[in-house]
């Protein structure tokens, strides 16, 4: 059986969301780990075969520390997703009634998500961050704050009681996470691909829109783009991108050799989408035009044809 490191502790999107990506409960162990890095870590450091960490959410955007990591140490690749409706459930101790809470925690990107309804149902409540959603519902069950906002999940790993369900300001709200390896074979391109990588661009005028360009150029459709700070280089930032498609074939891989010619690249992984959504193709700039063009190239060198 192998091991699944994930951002924990127990009752986490995070969880639900590594029970999806590894088969099922009993196809692999999952190990939690306090911080994003520390999961990523247990990949690095051998502890565990993969790592699922969340990457982006719709309403509040990118995981910066999981950006920041993937961008640092070790390679690590991505080679599967899962997308999870985020709906919340408010668990407090089962002596507490609703209009009893003075105190609500949870992780920053949670109470965001709620804070409408927090507002019209908690008034009275001060809002508290904690690290993560599961570690606000440990802090109540220890009687450190009146209740948490916390994954569905969480009331199956802690004694309190739900004084609400199906929380959500944004209905439609969904969390991205990502099912990370060491280097090595990749799955499959299925049509219904993401490619995922993090450059480097110099600090001068038109630096990333000569990036964007060679994808452009090939009409490749970006699905993702976020810019982070290089630590030490005040000004200084790497570019997030990702795009539909699949390293193996031949239009990504000319799009990937033309981002590296212009500067510092980090392949994050070409892994089947979570929405199946299938790749947009340009015409003229489909994997068979790509091919048939490079053929005219070698033939024009064999002198076969002018």
């Amino acid at each position: 059986m192998h091991r699944i490191a994930f951002f924990g502790p127990e009752g986490t999107f995070t969880e639900q969301a590594a029970r999806s990506l590894s088969g099922g409960e009993a196809a692999a162990e999952l190990v939690p780990y306090e911080t994003i890095a520390g999961a990523m870590a247990a990949v690095r450091g051998g502890e565990t075969s993969a790592a699922c960490v969340p990457v982006e959410n719709s309403v509040e955007g990118p995981v910066t520390a999981t950006l920041d990591e993937l961008a640092e140490d070790e390679p690590l690749v991505a080679v599967a997703e899962a997308l999870l409706p985020i709906h919340f459930t408010v668990l407090a101790r089962h002596d507490l009634a609703a209009a009893d809470v003075r105190t609500v925690a949870s992780h920053p990107h949670a109470l965001a998500q709620v804070r409408g309804w927090l507002s019209a149902n908690l008034p009275a409540a001060r809002q508290v961050a904690t690290a993560s959603t599961a570690a606000a519902a440990l802090a109540v069950q220890s009687g450190e704050y009146d209740a948490a906002v916390a994954a569905p999940v969480a009331a199956e790993h802690y004694d309190l009681a739900a004084i609400a369900t199906d929380v959500a300001d944004v209905e439609d709200a969904r969390t991205r996470f990502l099912l990370l390896q060491r280097p090595g074979r990749l799955p499959e391109p299925t049509g219904c691909d993401r490619t995922s990588v993090v450059a480097a661009a110099a600090n001068r005028t038109g630096a990333l829109s000569e990036l964007l360009t060679e994808l452009a150029f090939r009409g490749i459709n970006l699905t993702r783009l976020d810019a982070r700070p290089i630590k030490g280089g005040f000004g200084e930032y790497r570019f997030f991108i990702d795009f539909e498609g699949h390293v193996a074939e031949p239009r990504i891989g000319d799009a990937l050799a033309a981002l590296r010619r212009r500067c510092a690249v980090r392949f994050l992984g070409s892994h089947p989408r979570a929405d199946g959504v299938p790749a947009s193709i340009q015409p003229a700039a489909g994997n068979e035009d790509f091919v048939n063009a490079t053929d005219w190239v070698e033939s024009v060198r064999r002198g076969d044809t002018a």
